[in-house]
């Protein structure tokens, strides 16, 4: 890419086509569709596709879809961005407030559609002028809320053929023109545990002669995230945190079952892979002592992210090129979850984290809440980085000197 006015080039594209991207946007965000339920976005998504000659498919489950531009014998690079909302009702005053009760896009995955869509036309472009030493794919991705997305994709070959991928998150945090990146893990592990506790039942004043489920069950609730911080190395941050607990419906009866809910956090890989086996043993530890039957469904969720180096190197690469000198920025890993952990398992990449706060606020509208909303001019922004994320991947890999510089800024 050495001697191209990349900047100039995105400037005068999105000039053009800037103005529609948003709209875009605001049209998913009045339309937000739950996961595997994203019909009509898909169908919106492929009638822009289409109408620039983009040539695209459907996934089996007939929500999202994929698309691929470029060709020869270079590598493959994919962009992804999820396209599916979350069951909270939207908050906001604003003309694009969400038509549908109960549902929004309180985390921003209309903002990474509208900015992969302009991405893959501006990519359109540079490939019918023979400027891409490779392909590069788009990958719409439905139900990462759910999540299960992304598994989707692999299962219909999503990945097959690409060499390393790249994604992106909203973040309030920072602001418009930033780019927070992180080498190593970004994100953590997330799963789901719903635990059952049965017993005999019986009164209140006799509880000697039965099991004292609520009891036990509150054991339980306490018990097993504090041994946890007993267990594990403190520096992988495995945590239990309780969002249901359900136990009887009188004050005078000892019910015969009672549930408990929650999340399981992780920072570690390893620490994750452990987690089920030692809670389902602290949970035969801590139910057998009350005399109570206990049984837990664990439900996996995902992995960490993990961002291997070099593709960091090139996302901070494609952040000075495109948005300019210190756009990227360090970043924490979050105990957020986020499905594009599975992608990395198998193929190396990164995710970057984008700034969508108008520069100067002091507001915070954070994720997965019904008030959260972005400073629009963060989607022309994005759409330069992830094009000029796929073009460094394709054509350098990273500048000379530029990776040592990145690591020490980041480190």
């Amino acid at each position: 890419m050495r001697g191209r006015d990349l900047r100039g080039e995105l400037d005068s594209f999105l000039s053009e086509v800037e103005p529609g991207l948003v709209d875009f946007r605001r049209d998913l965000h009045t339309h937000p569709e739950l996961a595997f339920a994203e019909y009509r976005t898909t169908q919106r998504i492929s009638e822009r596709l289409t109408e620039a000659g983009v040539i695209h498919s459907v996934l089996p489950k007939g929500t999202g879809l994929i698309c691929e531009m470029g060709s020869g014998d270079g590598p493959t690079v994919a962009l992804r961005a999820d396209i599916d909302a979350l069951a909270l009702p939207d908050e906001k005053d604003v003309p694009y407030r969400s038509t549908v009760p109960g549902v929004c896009h309180a985390c921003g995955h209309d903002v990474h559609t509208s900015i992969l869509l302009g991405a893959s036309l501006f990519l359109a472009r540079q490939a019918e002028a023979g400027l891409l030493p490779g392909r590069v794919r788009m990958i719409f991705q439905p139900a990462e809320e759910l999540p299960g997305g992304a598994l989707e994709v692999m299962a219909a070959g999503g990945l097959t053929g690409v060499d390393r991928i790249f994604g992106l998150h909203c973040d309030p945090r920072l602001d418009v023109g930033r780019v927070g990146l992180r080498t190593g893990a970004i994100t953590s592990a997330c799963d789901k545990v719903k635990i059952r506790v049965a017993g005999p039942g019986g009164h209140t004043a006799r509880p000697h002669l039965t099991a004292d489920l609520v009891f036990a069950l509150a054991k339980i609730v306490t018990e097993l995230p504090a041994a946890l911080s007993r267990r594990v190395d403190p520096r992988s941050s495995l945590s239990l945190v309780w969002g249901r607990v359900e136990a009887g419906s009188v004050a005078n009866a000892i019910p015969d079952d009672g549930i408990a809910e929650g999340t399981v956090r992780c920072l570690d890989e390893a620490a994750w892979h452990g987690a089920p086996d030692l809670l389902k043993s602290l949970l035969e530890s801590v139910s057998s002592a009350y005399g109570v039957d206990a049984e837990m469904d664990y439900v996996r969720g995902v992995p960490p992210v993990v961002n291997d180096e070099e593709s960091v190197q090139m996302l901070a690469e494609a952040a000075e090129r495109a948005l300019g000198e210190g756009a990227a920025v360090p970043t924490e890993q979050s105990l957020g979850g986020e499905d594009f952990g599975w992608y990395l398992e198998s193929t190396p990449g990164a995710f970057a984290r984008l700034g969508v706060r108008k520069p100067g606020s002091t507001e915070l509208r954070d994720i997965h809440q019904g008030i959260f909303d972005v400073e629009e001019s963060c989607i022309g922004m994005g759409v330069r980085f992830m094009a000029a994320t796929a073009l460094t991947a394709l054509w350098e890999g990273g500048r000379p000197g530029l990776g040592d510089r990145v690591a020490e800024a980041l480190a």
